[in-house]
C-alpha cells in the first residue's frame, strides 16, 4: 500500500533495537483518512462476505479494526484484552502473548460472549514482528470455533520470523507494508501483496 509506505518513510521513526515508531499517525495519534484506506484496502485483501467479527488486541489494534469495520458490513469489533479487569467477568477465551516491544509474556482474554462457532473472524493488528500476537489471537479463534477468515497486518518487519512462519503455517496472512530491512535508520520496503 504505497500511501502507507510513504507516511512510514515521511513520518516514521526508527529507534535502537530496529523499533519502527509510527505514533504520530497509527497507534497513538490516529490520522483517520490514512486508517480509512487502510480499511478499504484490508477489505480489498478479504473480501469475504461470512466476515462479521474483527479480532483485535488492546490498545493499538482497536483503532486500526473499529475504522476497518465500516468496509465490513454487520461486522462487530471485539478485543483482547491484556490484563485482568473487574468488567470482565464470566466464561474467558486466553492464551499467552509475548510481546516484541515490551519483552514481557501476558495472557490476552475474550469473553466467550462475543465469539462462537457461528462466526468467521478477521485478526487485524498494527505489527507483526515475531508473530506472537497473532498466534494468541488465532488460539483465541480455535477455541471459540470460530471460522479464521485471515490476518490483516498495517506493518510487517519482514526481517524477522513471525511472518514467515504463519505464512509457512498456511495462514491467510496480508500485511500492507512490509518492512525488508532497516539499515542506520534508512527503511526498505518489499513487495507484498
Amino acid at each position: 500500500m504505497e500511501l502507507l509506505k510513504q507516511r512510514i518513510l515521511r513520518d516514521g521513526i526508527v529507534k535502537e533495537g530496529n523499533i519502527l515508531k509510527v505514533d504520530s499517525f497509527l497507534n497513538h495519534q490516529m490520522d483517520i483518512e490514512l486508517l480509512q484506506a487502510i480499511g478499504q484496502e484490508f477489505r480489498r485483501l478479504f473480501p469475504d462476505p461470512a466476515i462479521n467479527k474483527i479480532l483485535t488486541i488492546e490498545a493499538s489494534g482497536i483503532g486500526i479494526a473499529a475504522i476497518a469495520a465500516q468496509y465490513f458490513p454487520g461486522s462487530k469489533v471485539v478485543f483482547a484484552k491484556k490484563t485482568q479487569s473487574k468488567n470482565l467477568d464470566g466464561a474467558l477465551y486466553t492464551a499467552p502473548v509475548t510481546s516484541f516491544t515490551r519483552g514481557t509474556t501476558f495472557d490476552v482474554q475474550v469473553s466467550t460472549k462475543f465469539l462462537g462457532p457461528d462466526d468467521h473472524v478477521l485478526v487485524l493488528d498494527d505489527f507483526l514482528a515475531k508473530g506472537q500476537a497473532l498466534q494468541g489471537l488465532m488460539k483465541i479463534v480455535a477455541q471459540s470455533g470460530a471460522k479464521l477468515a485471515g490476518c490483516g497486518i498495517v506493518i510487517e518487519k519482514g526481517f524477522q520470523e513471525g511472518g514467515r512462519a504463519l505464512r509457512e503455517a498456511g495462514v491467510n496472512l496480508h500485511s500492507l507494508a512490509v518492512i525488508d530491512s532497516i539499515d542506520g535508520g534508512r527503511i526498505t520496503f518489499r513487495d507484498e501483496d
